[in-house]
């Protein structure tokens, strides 16, 4: 259980992890990239149902919060891939316990 103890600390700190992640799709992405750097085309098949559009947004706000990284290459055309920073693998643990209780709210919720 959450500690009390200096509640409006802990209510910023909760409140700063969730506007990082916040939305349908950051967690997902974030997911699509934990096995490996991927290009934009990659993510946008793995996360179904996201558009380029909001693929781009989500990309540049997990950017500027330093979960994700986004490298160019000198290629023709140039070659851009997206990988989970070190700051953003240190969400692993929350993405584990975020899947093993979306299977527990599954089962209790629907059944299945």
């Amino acid at each position: 259980m959450l500690s009390k103890a200096g509640c409006p600390k802990t209510m910023l700190s909760i409140k700063d992890a969730i506007e990082a992640i916040e939305g349908r799709w950051k967690v997902l992405i974030l997911f699509a990239l934990s096995e490996k750097p991927k290009r934009f085309k990659e993510i946008s098949r793995e996360v179904s149902g996201i558009t380029d559009k909001t693929l781009s947004k989500e990309l540049k706000s997990l950017e500027m919060n330093k979960l994700v990284r986004r490298d160019v290459y000198d290629t023709f055309p140039p070659t851009v891939e997206y990988s989970i920073t070190p700051h953003g693998l240190s969400l692993e643990k929350v993405l584990d316990e975020l899947h093993f209780w979306g299977l527990l709210h599954r089962k209790q919720v629907i059944g299945k």
